[in-house]
């Protein structure tokens, strides 16, 4: 098995809205103002009204719980959901603190998105394998998101 670069995924985020505790711990909603993605196949934007349903732990570890949709440049649509883990340690704190950005690696940041859509150009991806990882930019968050093949 390899992976091989699929795309970069940037997603724009609102303030999120702060649930307060809950009985899994405390939950998140940040809704998707919108975005682009790049990669060798497909590009285009994020469209506004995803979101992402975090529920965050008391050893500062969040479950990203996303679905957003795709619009490529040549008008597909692709939905994506993905689960995620989010360790949020000090560089990722003072990142959220100051509005500043992280690097891939600075923590684990871990996605594991699934793609659906009914374009029958992209259809390759309702049978893709995907990982990705993610960091902090000002005001979003971005993703390098691979696809395992033989």
């Amino acid at each position: 098995m390899n992976l091989t670069p699929l795309l970069t995924l940037h997603i724009d985020l609102q303030p999120p809205i702060d649930m307060g505790a809950v009985s899994g711990g405390k939950r998140l909603i940040l809704h998707i103002a919108g975005g682009t993605f790049q990669g060798a196949r497909l590009q285009g934007k994020v469209l506004p009204g995803g979101g992402d349903w975090v529920l965050a732990d008391g050893e500062g570890v969040w479950r990203l719980d996303v679905r957003l949709l795709l619009e490529t440049d040549d008008g597909a649509k692709i939905y994506v959901q993905y689960f995620g883990v989010l360790v949020v340690n000090e560089k990722i704190q003072a990142a959220m603190a100051s509005g500043g950005a992280t690097e891939y690696g600075d923590t684990h940041f871990m996605i594991q998105p699934r793609f659906e859509t009914s374009d029958a150009r992209y259809s390759w991806l309702n049978r893709a394998v995907t990982i990705g990882a993610g960091r902090f930019v000002p005001k979003a968050v971005e993703y390098q998101i691979f696809e395992a093949v033989n």
